[in-house]
């Protein structure tokens, strides 16, 4: 857990204090990034989140709908964070950030990231305990390092936009406390997660609406990937290996981990 922690936070510090430190950057080698981070994490949703959720739920047709529910309401959170958390930096980041407001975009990421974190509760291998018709026990293990590994692939591409859109709109002093409050959010989600697995206080059922949330959530911010990636529906073989090459990686770990 406290590993976890460490990772979600610094991973976060780290590769936001890249775009505060080199103002100076790339944005097609950005994209590269961004494709392979989005492939990586539509993978694991679609080979290893949605795969559970469907085999330990009690009604498999509510639980394709609290994933809907997820898109959807990701789809909000991104009109608060203006897209953000798929790594979306304005050309015009300042008069848009100044129309919506700083507060609105980190409230936005914030909730994105908070509820991500919820995934990775329990040291990592949540365990909800789901009792089928016939009064059997399925574990339900949403953890693992691949899962992990997505979403810190997801995390630095994430506080890198942030960054990118506040240097924009604020002033120096105040970007890196934005930052290390966004930081914070998924281990927050993380612990809270942990803690209500723990004394019980939620069922896992009911944890796995949650789950199905966040997995709604993924769906939306990977594939939004791969159409911002494109704009004009161009072929970019570059692209194209890149997101291979992060399927590839996904399959691999999945099979090994």
């Amino acid at each position: 857990m406290l590993l976890n922690f460490i990772l979600l936070f610094f991973t976060a510090l780290l590769a936001g204090g890249l775009a505060y430190f080199i103002p100076s950057w790339e944005e097609r080698y950005f994209k590269l990034v961004l494709v392979f981070a989005g492939s990586y994490l539509f993978a694991i949703t679609v080979l290893h989140i949605l795969p559970e959720l469907f085999v330990e739920s009690a009604n498999p047709s509510r639980m394709g709908l609290y994933i809907l529910l997820g898109f959807f309401i990701q789809q909000i959170l991104a009109l608060l964070s203006t897209g953000v958390e798929h790594g979306h930096i304005h050309h015009h980041g300042h008069q848009h950030a100044s129309e919506i407001g700083v507060w609105t975009i980190m409230i936005g990421l914030f909730m994105h990231a908070f509820l991500e974190g919820t995934l990775l509760g329990n040291e990592g291998s949540l365990t909800a305990h789901v009792h089928d018709h016939a009064g059997h026990d399925h574990h339900h293990h949403h953890g693992s390092n691949n899962l992990l590994f997505g979403i810190l692939l997801h995390k630095g591409p994430e506080a890198f936009a942030l960054v990118a859109v506040l240097m924009s709109v604020m002033k120096k002093r105040w970007i890196f406390l934005l930052l290390s409050i966004f930081a914070l959010a998924s281990p927050l989600g993380m612990l809270l997660s942990n803690y209500l697995y723990e004394s019980k206080l939620l069922g896992g059922e009911t944890l796995n609406v949650f789950y199905g949330l966040v997995a709604g959530g993924f769906l939306h911010i990977s594939t939004t990937i791969f159409f911002e990636s494109s704009p004009d529906h161009r072929f970019y073989l570059n692209k194209v290996l890149v997101s291979m090459l992060a399927f590839g990686l996904a399959i691999s770990l999945e099979m090994l981990l």
